[in-house]
């Protein structure tokens, strides 16, 4: 295992990895809440929230800083051995299909599914089963592309443990609560894939989200507040 590490870039991944994580959820708690599954009462909800565009703009903003973080962290590692490097690599190729997942399920939800639930809402009477049925339509496309964005950030948090695990200036515990919220995502992903926004599925993303805080602030730790190791010998 590698006793060496870029420290600058390992600083700059984890500032990043917290300050997106705590935006994001601070923009969640503003978001409309309701019983998601129970779309007449939840479109009629959305349709009449007036910061609904402002909380997903800061939603995909802080997605974009925390996974930027992830992405910076394959350089942190790119000291280490083969299997470490490639594995983080490959994670930060996972990281940027993320951020382009994120991008479209923002514009659905935060564009066409506003959009379509104020449509139903205005219709006349004799339109409104038909503005429904489209407003459902993307609600299920949401489900679609949340799904395999969890699923990808999901696998990209996998193989940043298991490159961060082939380390040694990293605490034992880090990679394994990065692996635990990676499979946190997972579990999402496959939730709404199968039932959309249950409560199961608010449960994962809580886990998820007290997961993935414990580690970053750890990294933040070893990034900012202790010693780093030796550099190794010239010659």
């Amino acid at each position: 295992m590698s006793r060496t590490y870029d420290r600058t870039s390992l600083r700059l991944s984890a500032t990043l990895l917290v300050v997106g994580q705590f935006l994001y959820i601070v923009a969640t708690l503003f978001h409309a809440d309701g019983q998601a599954n129970n779309h007449p009462a939840v479109f009629a909800e959305y349709a009449a929230s007036g910061r609904w565009t402002a909380v997903h703009v800061a939603q995909f903003v802080s997605m974009a800083i925390l996974l930027g973080g992830l992405f910076a962290l394959s350089f942190a590692l790119a000291t280490q051995g083969a299997t470490a490097r490639w594995a983080g690599r490959f994670g930060a190729a996972l990281a940027v299909a993320a951020l382009a997942l994120y991008g479209v399920l923002q514009a659905v939800d935060g564009v066409a599914n506003k959009q379509a639930d104020i449509a139903w809402v205005t219709a006349p009477n004799a339109e409104k089963a038909a503005r429904f049925a489209s407003a459902e339509a993307i609600r299920w496309i949401e489900w679609g592309i949340r799904s395999y964005q969890d699923f990808t950030l999901g696998l990209a948090l996998l193989l940043f443990a298991a490159s961060v695990a082939r380390t040694s200036w990293v605490p034992r515990p880090v990679p394994y609560l990065m692996g635990l919220s990676g499979l946190a995502y997972l579990f999402q992903g496959w939730v709404v894939g199968s039932d959309g926004f249950s409560q199961a599925e608010t449960t994962a993303i809580v886990l998820g989200w007290a997961l993935s805080a414990a580690w970053m602030i750890w990294l933040v730790v070893v990034g900012w507040w202790t010693r780093g190791p030796k550099p190794p010998p010239l010659g």
